[in-house]
């Protein structure tokens, strides 16, 4: 009698990941807003120098096809045309004396244009 066993499933990579900071500056900017929102849209769009760029909105309704990523009690909303874009990527919000702002370490990236505000799959 031959005996299986069972493997546990393997892990996902999660399809969208915020990190605390990058959470932290979401919920700042939806409280800040005046207006309730029910979270935030990451998308992709044509342009720079690249080829690509991400987008960033509001959220004040949920498009049928959005994928949606829940981090604690906040939705980051992912524009079904995105997807295949930012499978895979880290969203982060970083802060310094000269700059601050929302970035993105996307494993499927081939490339960045200089200035980095553009990217290409």
């Amino acid at each position: 009698m031959t005996q299986m066993t069972s493997k546990p499933p393997a892990k996902t990579k999660a399809i969208f990941t915020v990190t605390e900071a990058a959470g932290n500056q979401i919920k700042t900017l939806l409280d800040g807003r005046g207006k309730p929102s029910l979270g935030i849209r990451i998308g992709v769009r044509q342009r720079g120098c690249s080829g690509n760029s991400y987008t960033l909105e509001y959220a004040d309704e949920v498009n049928p096809l959005d994928e949606i990523v829940e981090v604690g009690n906040l939705r980051v909303f992912i524009d079904p045309k995105a997807v295949l874009f930012v499978i895979g990527t880290e969203m982060d919000y970083t802060e310094d004396k000269l700059e601050s702002g929302f970035s993105f370490m996307n494993p499927n990236e081939k490339g960045r244009c200089g200035c980095g505000e553009s990217f290409h799959v």
